[in-house]
């Protein structure tokens, strides 16, 4: 599969940063920091418009670790991109953590993960089958 992107940004292609890495790394495109005060989220522009093939979606995810050193994260995580969308990939991020946190210029800030996704057709009824599960869920099963 190719991907149309165009790089309205200083800063190189998205691009795995392992060989079997499932997101590519995505970086901020500001000409000055950013700091985020605690609680605080704002849109942050990557400068990269895609054109994804029919059937995917592009999902903006946190990076580990600006998630746990620095308590950065994508606030709509994932966030998604359509295939149909072509305005510039922008990315939430919130400071969870307890102090201000400073995004530099071309730093990481998310990853994007390309993939499949089906449109399914909705059927309306008046019951569901049994399972064993049944309606059981947030902590049905304990905590062993």
């Amino acid at each position: 599969m190719t991907i149309k992107i165009i790089n309205k940004s200083t800063n190189p292609l998205p691009r795995y940063e392992s060989e079997q890495a499932a997101g590519m790394d995505i970086r901020c495109n500001i000409a000055e920091p950013i700091t985020l005060q605690p609680l605080e989220r704002k849109l942050i522009p990557t400068g990269l418009f895609i054109e994804l093939p029919a059937g995917y979606e592009a999902q903006i995810r946190p990076r580990s670790g600006l998630a746990l050193k620095r308590g950065l994260t994508v606030l709509n995580t994932p966030g998604t991109i359509d295939a149909d969308y072509r305005g510039e990939v922008g990315v939430i991020l919130i400071n969870l953590s307890g102090e201000a946190q400073t995004i530099e210029p071309g730093e990481r800030i998310c990853q994007m993960v390309i993939a499949r996704h089906e449109q399914p057709e909705l059927v309306e009824v008046t019951e569901l089958s049994d399972t064993e599960r049944g309606a059981g869920g947030f902590g049905h099963s304990g905590r062993q």
